[in-house]
Parts: C-alpha cells; sequence; structure tokens
C-alpha cells in the first residue's frame, strides 16, 4: 500500500528539520507524498519543491492556519496552495505581524522577571522561522529552567500560565476564505485534540462545512483508533474527504515519526486520489464515458 503524511512541520515553523531535509525523511520513510503544513507560513514550500523535485516524492504545498472558535484555538490545514499568490501572501503576512507581536510581549515577561532568553535562542539559525511558543519551550529547556518541553507549557506557557499572551486571531472564516482564493483545499486539523466533547465537535465541523470546508483530517498521531472510526463516519455524513498525517516535528516531537505518527498511523494514498479528483486534479472514473 502506497503511504502518505499531510500535516508535516519544518524549521519553517515549529519543526527541527529543515524543509529539504522533511522531504528526504519521506523518501527514506518511502512515503508516496507529504503536505508541508508549517503555520501559518508557505517560507518553506520552495526549499520542500526544489529537494523533492529529483525525488519520486509529490510534495503538496500547504499550510496550518490557527484560529478562533468560541474562545477556542483551532487549526486548519490548506492543501495544494498557490503559495504565492499575492492575496494570500498579505494575509499571513498580516497574521504573521499579530503573531510577532504576542512574541515580544512573551519574550519581554519572560526577561523583565530574569530569564535570560533572547529573539536569537528562539530563532537559532532560521531568521525567517514563525516563531510559536514551543520555540520559548525549547528555549527554557534549552537554558535548563525547565526540564522538558512539556514542563515549559504546563508551567509557564499554557492560557493559565503567568507567561502566555493571547493574540489577535483570525476567524474559521477568513482562514478558509484564505485557502480557498489561493486555490487550496481546507481540512479541519485534529478535531480531538480540542476536548470539545462529541456533541460541539459534530456542531463545530458542521459549522465549517457551512463555511465551504472541504475535508476532515480523521487520523492523526493523537486520535485513538475508535476516535478516527467516528471521524471517518463524522467526515462521510457531513460529505467531506477524510484526510490524515502525522503532525511530524522531528526533535521537537520525538515520540511522532514522519508517516507512521507514534507507530500505528497509515494514511493510505488512495484518499489523496479523491482529493485530486474533487480538485480536478486527477480525471474523475466517469469522464470519457458517454
Amino acid at each position: 500500500m502506497k503511504l502518505i503524511d499531510l500535516h508535516v512541520h519544518s524549521t519553517a515553523s515549529d519543526g527541527s528539520l529543515t524543509p529539504s531535509q522533511v522531504v528526504e525523511r519521506a523518501f527514506q520513510k518511502k512515503l508516496t507524498a507529504i503536505a508541508l503544513t508549517d503555520h501559518d507560513t508557505t517560507s518553506g514550500i520552495d526549499e520542500a519543491l526544489s529537494a523533492a523535485s529529483s525525488l519520486p516524492l509529490e510534495l503538496i504545498p500547504g499550510i496550518e492556519l490557527s484560529c478562533l472558535y468560541k474562545e477556542k484555538e483551532i487549526h486548519i490545514l490548506g492543501l495544494y496552495l498557490d503559495h504565492h499568490d499575492p492575496a494570500l501572501v498579505k494575509f499571513l503576512s498580516e497574521a504573521r505581524k499579530k503573531r510577532e507581536q504576542r512574541n515580544l510581549l512573551i519574550l519581554d515577561a519572560f526577561q523583565k522577571d530574569g530569564f535570560a532568553i533572547t529573539w536569537e535562542d528562539l530563532i537559532g539559525h532560521h531568521p525567517d522561522t514563525a516563531v510559536t511558543r514551543a520555540h520559548f519551550a525549547r528555549a527554557l529547556l534549552k537554558k535548563g529552567y525547565v526540564s522538558s518541553v512539556d514542563q515549559a507549557f504546563r508551567k509557564y506557557l499554557n492560557p493559565e500560565c503567568p507567561y502566555y499572551r493571547p493574540r489577535k486571531m483570525i476567524s474559521p472564516e477568513e482562514s478558509l476564505n484564505a485557502i480557498h482564493a489561493a486555490g487550496g483545499f481546507s481540512v479541519l486539523a485534529h478535531p480531538c485534540l480540542y476536548r470539545l466533547g462529541w456533541e460541539e465537535t459534530e456542531t463545530l465541523i458542521a459549522y465549517l462545512k457551512e463555511l465551504g470546508m472541504n475535508g476532515l483530517e480523521c487520523w492523526h498521531s493523537s486520535n485513538t483508533a475508535e476516535e478516527s472510526r467516528k471521524l471517518q463516519k463524522l467526515a462521510k455524513s457531513c460529505h467531506l474527504l477524510p484526510t490524515g498525517g502525522s503532525d511530524f516535528h522531528g526533535a521537537a516531537k520525538p515520540d511522532i515519526e514522519l508517516g507512521c505518527g507514534r507507530g500505528s498511523l497509515r494514511v493510505s494514498a488512495l484518499y489523496l486520489d479523491d482529493i485530486k479528483q474533487a480538485m480536478g486534479l486527477l480525471p474523475s472514473a466517469s469522464d470519457g464515458i458517454l
């Protein structure tokens, strides 16, 4: 069975491998296709496309957008984006400014309390990276303030913690509009991670479907087998195409491997064929039939 991974991160956001290294890892894992879906940025896509151009591997230009639903942060994936679309570039630039404003507030709060963390500690050797709370967590770990990334979030960076700062977030409608305007296929990422309960999860999915969402991430490294089955049923009942991905971050999430998540994740390339057919990228089964 040919396998794919439609949820992957690189150093363009909070992953630990460069886009080229992610592509090489996917080739080594014998994957047929991967989507590079960094947080709120497409800055790694050109490098990834170049790295994949000589390999038997499809690199899908993608993104993972953060947005706000009923005071809850949710994430929407975009696949097959025109990542050079001027409207999308402007949209992402404005979103990045909001993220950077929040990051500077967090950094200032840490520094005022004597934490020896600088902007250079956050970006490392990747000045174009979209800085997230994960970058702060890794800096805290490297400096010895915490014993793990998880502890950094629990002690300092989660919403109820002293150094958390909210940022002005875009709406689901804005996210979906930006993805679709750039020719992309939109997907709700990891629905079970929001811990809404099944009733509210169904409400969320129905709401996003009304706004034009195309797909639902039914397979994810955090899912149980039962959760994935329920999400498949929801996708079918809502006429959404199922997708799946590991949410690979490299060393940032060392227990999650590209293509297989925590070991049992398997996403068939046949699901990607369905997406391509829906987008007109592949002929449908009825094409050519009189």
